[in-house]
Order: C-alpha cells, then structure tokens, then sequence
C-alpha cells in the first residue's frame, strides 16, 4: 500500500480555478497561490455572502481518540467525495493543521489513503501563511507590551501581572516557562513569560470566530493584555496595537479553497486545538461554504466531549448557525483499546472487549442527542476487523437507537462513503431541536458544571483557589456572560487521561483560568493541561527530508 504522500503525489489536481469555478466561485474573486491553491478576496466573500441560499451543515465527530486511530478527517474527506459522487452540491470546512503535530506525534490534518485534501505537503506545512501571520500578530503585541514597559509604561502596566504570552507553531516544552529581557537594561525589563503553541493563541480564536475584518479589529482591540498597578485591566487597543495586527492578518482572514483527490472543493481555514482552544474552521469560511453549497461537511477536533462541544456551544451561537446533523466516527479498533486491550493485541477478535469499549461511544451519542441533533455512526473499517465484531457494533449501535454504516474512505475513497452519504441525507432533512447546553446568563461555574456533568459524566467540580478567584474577578468585572472553553486532556472523556472508555462520578478539577475578551470565552484549564507541547522521544520530523528536486518524503 502506498503511503499518504506518496498517493497525493500520484494525483493530477486539476487547476484551482477550475475548483472554484465548480464551486461559483469567480476567477476574479481568487487570489491565486501557485496553481492549487487561493484566497478568495473580500470583494468575493461578500458578494457570496449576498447569495439568497443556505446550504445543510453536517459536523463530523468522534469517539474518544485512541493510538489505533479513528480517521475523523479521512470520512469527512471521503463523505464529502461521496455526496459528490451521487451528484451533490457540496463542500469540504476543514481546519488547518498545525506544523507542531505534523513535527511531534500527531501527524497532519488533511486525511488519509484516498480521502485526502491536496496538496497535501503544502497544507500541512506553510499553507498559504496564515498560521504564520497569526503568530506574528500575537508576538507583535507581545513586543508592543514590553516596549510600552520599557519605554515609561505610561498606562501602568504591572510586570507581573502580564497576561499576554508569545507563541510558535511548533512543540517545544523549553518555552513554557522563560525569564525575557534578562542582561542588560537596554534589552528592557527583566519579567517571566511563556509560550503557547500558535493555535492555541487568542488570535487564532479570534480569527476563526470573526465575522469580518471590521470584527476582527473590534475583537483584537478588546484583548486584555494584563493589569495596571491600580488592578484594572488593560487592552490591546489601549497600546494601539490592534490596527498593526489586523493589518498583518489581512490576508490570513481570507478562507483558503484546495481541492479532493476527487476534486470535490474544500475550504480550509483556521486551525485552534480542540483540547486547549475550540477546535473549529473559520465562521467566514463555514458560512461561505453554505452560502455557496447544498451540504456542507466540517468536523470539530478530537472526541464529541471536546471539539463537537465547543461547536455547537461556542461556534454555533456566535455565528447563529444550525447544525443539520451528526456523524460520529467511530472504530472496532477503538472500542477495543477502550474496553482494555493493548494496541498490539488489536489485530485479535475480541467481541467482549468491544462490548466493554462501547460505552465510551455510547456516551458520545448521547451527548450529540443532549444538543437536539440527529446523528449516525460512521464505522471507520479495518481490515482485521472481523465479521462478528463489526455485527456486534452495529446491533449495539441499534440498541442505542442509532443507526451505524459501515465505511471505507481511506482505501476507497468516496466510494466508501456511498451509503453514508445516503443516510446522512436522509437525516439532514429530519427537524431538529439543536439548542446549545447553557445560555449566557448562567454563571461562569454553573456553565462549567453543566458541561462537566452532563458531557464529562463527573460527580462533582473543584477549583483551585486560583482558579476560583479569577473566575470570581471575571465576573466582578463583567465577563461572567462570556462562554466558557475548556481546556483539557483528549485521551479520557474527563480531565485524567489514565482513565480510559466511560469513567463517571469522578471529581474535576479546574486548575486555573484565562480570560479571551477579545474571543468571547473564558478558557478553562482542567487536569494538567499544557498549552504548549512537547515533542515525543522520536519526532515525526526526524522521518522527514526533501530532495533536490523539492520532492517532500516522510510526511506520512
């Protein structure tokens, strides 16, 4: 079998205006990255944006990840390909993926085997810079913070209480804690700091949920940056630093448009992590994608607890979106490890085992039910899964009053898909009572605990005594209407990632909190949740080479 990149470097893309033009998208409206890549320009985004249709939203979720893998990009990849291929109108909302994972563990975002997003090298590496730009936004307020100190700090700032932190799209644990400006005075004022991994930047987040650049600009200006010495808050726009970083995401607020290896269209944009920011594409992409689509297909990070969460309690009412229905991905192997098996065992059949692992998917489901969407099962297929197992899946997936479909995306492309694609039709066209978990005037700690107990299945939530006073001040400074993003482990539905399938009743704990004015939400850190990550004992990147010609090999 042949290898990811080895498959994307075997197809023929057709031209990237041939995509958008099959998409109704202008030549002019493109801004043109080589031959397989573009922006759309803003004069494009709102002439789309005027077009009177409004196409079907369809998330794609998962179980609990495991380290056999679920594939949650490659049937989205492949579902898409499959309505394309029973002749519907359809686009791809994907998210970007990070440099850091495709260097790490991880791997990439762009699916795999025959359901890829092309060109494959490019996405998953530099793209069309957007992550890049997003980075250098966030370092230029830092910069902008520190300069402001060192050069008479007329708002006051207090050295320690600095909120802001930099940031790198890769994985490096020697960031998380530094002391800056050390040496001499000329370098400014010496102060401890961090960094974050760029997608988990509140720039990022306020990308992927901007409206406009005009609203961009609103929610940069709103950023809370630190105290004063008076123990007031003080933002972004108060340095005037939120103009300059604007100006650098002007083109990164644009939605990219790639292709299939089917040549379906795909928008991808946008790229926060599901475990420690909110895990969804751009709202501008996503909305041009319906505006332009009958069926749209994106997914959110990680399991249904984290990324499908903060979709459709983050995302969704912020852009005044209705999800249509759900698929849930889920695998034999899975459910296997779930119910206690160890990863080299997973080639044995063993129906106990995915009896036992099923109740980590059945948690799932009825989370998605919780939220008033219709859902199905897609069944990511294996080729050591055994007849009887994938019989078993399906009758508990039936007792669970849940329909389950079997797929093959990565080895057939979209024609794995096919009967997937009929039955999510099928229940997009059902009514449904999608409404988000918690409304807005809840407090900050009943929005918590409604999550933690009614998606994470805990007995009870602690906090800190850090973690409760900021959230006390939050709200004294009125705040406490902001959404809340939590931020924790994807190994476990609860914040311990020890604790495997559909543990309950356990007691969560909040670390900590930081607040994301300019996104809108409070970012809640559970568990040992790290915002910058680190690399594995055997990098990805030590496969990775190119050759003279620029021909890329190891990236899956």
């Amino acid at each position: 079998m042949l290898s990811d990149i080895e498959i994307s470097q075997q197809n023929t893309p057709l031209p990237i205006t041939e995509i958008a033009a099959s998409a109704g998208i202008k030549v002019e409206e493109l801004e043109l990255y080589g031959n397989y890549k573009a922006k759309i320009s803003f004069a494009g985004l709102e002439r789309i944006d005027n077009l009177n249709h409004q196409g079907k939203l369809i998330l794609v979720t998962a179980l609990t990840p495991t380290p056999a893998g679920e594939g949650k990009s490659t049937i989205s990849i492949g579902l898409a390909d499959g309505l394309k291929k029973i002749n519907k109108n359809v686009m791809l909302a994907l998210r970007e993926p990070s440099m850091g994972p495709c260097f790490g563990l991880k791997g990439g975002a762009t699916g795999g085997g025959y359901a890829q997003v092309v060109p494959m090298e490019d996405i998953n590496l530099h793209f069309t810079g957007d992550i890049h730009a997003i980075t250098t936004a966030n370092n230029l307020l830092a910069a902008m913070i520190d300069n402001h100190i060192a050069k008479g700090n007329l708002k006051k700032l207090d050295v320690n209480n600095i909120f802001w932190q930099r940031c790198l799209d890769l994985n490096d644990r020697a960031l998380r804690e530094v002391d800056i400006a050390l040496g001499a005075s000329i370098n400014g004022i010496p102060r401890k700091d961090r960094f974050n991994i760029s997608v988990a930047s509140e720039v990022m987040a306020i990308l992927c949920l901007a409206e406009n650049i005009n609203d961009l600009k609103k929610r940069l200006r709103n950023v809370i940056i630190g105290k004063n010495t008076a123990g007031e808050y003080v933002r972004a726009g108060e340095i005037n630093a939120h103009g300059a970083m604007a100006a650098i995401l002007k083109d990164a607020i644009k939605p990219n448009l790639v292709q299939t290896l089917e040549k379906t269209p795909a928008l991808i944009h946008g790229g926060p992590f599901a475990n420690i920011a909110h895990g969804c594409n751009s709202i501008i992409a996503t909305k041009t994608a319906l505006k332009l689509a009958d069926y749209v297909v994106t997914e959110a990070g990680f399991g249904a607890d984290l990324g499908a969460e903060k979709f459709l309690d983050i995302k969704c009412p912020i852009a005044g979106l209705k999800p249509n229905a759900a698929v849930i991905v889920a695998t034999v192997r899975a459910l296997k490890m779930h119910g206690g098996m160890k990863k080299e065992e997973l080639k044995i059949p063993n129906v106990n085992a995915l009896c036992k692992g099923f109740d980590n998917l059945r948690i799932h489901i009825e989370n998605i039910a919780k939220f008033g969407i219709p859902a199905i099962v897609a069944v990511n297929q294996f080729s050591d899964d055994s007849d009887d197992e994938l019989a078993m899946l399906k009758k508990m997936c039936d007792d669970a009053k849940i329909k389950a479909v079997l797929t093959s995306s990565w080895k057939n492309g979209g024609s794995g898909t096919l009967d997937l694609a009929k039955e999510v039709i099928k229940i997009a066209e059902l009514d449904n009572n999608y409404a988000p978990l918690y409304q807005d005037n809840l407090s900050l700690k009943e929005k918590i605990e409604r999550i933690a107990k009614n998606i994470y299945r805990a007995g009870e939530v602690e906090y800190t005594d850090t973690a409760a006073a900021k959230l006390a001040e939050f709200e004294k400074h009125g705040f406490g209407s902001l959404k809340v993003c939590i931020a924790k482990t994807q190994n476990s539905i609860s914040a311990d990632p020890k604790l495997l399938n559909a543990p309950s009743g356990f007691t969560f704990s909040v670390k900590d909190a930081r607040l994301s004015a300019g996104a809108g939400f409070i970012v809640i850190l559970a568990g040992n949740i790290m915002t910058m990550p680190g690399l594995p004992t055997i990098p990805a990147a030590e496969r990775i080479d190119v050759d003279e010609t620029g021909k890329i090999s190891g990236l899956f």
